[in-house]
């Protein structure tokens, strides 16, 4: 029998979610109003960094099983972030709270500034209709 290799590890999700994320942010920088390709960019970062917060918990679990227990702790520490900002980005979109989203894209901006964009690779067809499924979705409740 052979071994399983998965080509789609955490470590790979996060940085095609982080560079999908750095994009959205920069498009959405350049919106100069609020219409429905804004409220769909915006409902895909909350989507994204929900996944960035399961891959994060996955591997520390994985750490915490090899007992690593510290190298777990800091990790999840240092991506703590991920799951609130995205919980705080649904309470927005769920509450129509638009006056709040800029300073939620100010916070998240930094985060990814290590992200260099020279070309857009992601197309609308990412995040077209994901305000509209965010919106059919219950709310996440995460554990903190």
């Amino acid at each position: 029998m052979s071994r399983i290799i998965h080509t789609e590890n955490p470590t790979k999700i996060r940085n095609q979610n982080r560079r999908s994320i750095a994009e959205i942010l920069r498009r959405l920088s350049q919106q100069g109003q609020l219409n429905d390709e804004t409220k769909d960019m915006a409902a895909m970062l909350v989507y994204l960094l929900r996944e960035i917060h399961e891959g994060v918990q996955q591997s520390a679990q994985a750490w915490e099983k090899r007992d690593y227990w510290l190298k777990a702790e800091r990790f999840m520490r240092e991506w703590a972030w991920t799951g609130e900002t995205a919980a705080n980005l649904d309470d927005v979109l769920r509450h129509d709270a638009w006056d709040l989203l800029p300073d939620l894209m100010a916070d998240l901006l930094p985060r990814f500034a290590d992200i260099q964009l020279k070309t857009m690779t992601r197309s609308a067809d990412l995040w077209r209709g994901a305000h509209a499924r965010l919106m059919a979705d219950s709310p996440l409740e995460l554990p903190w």
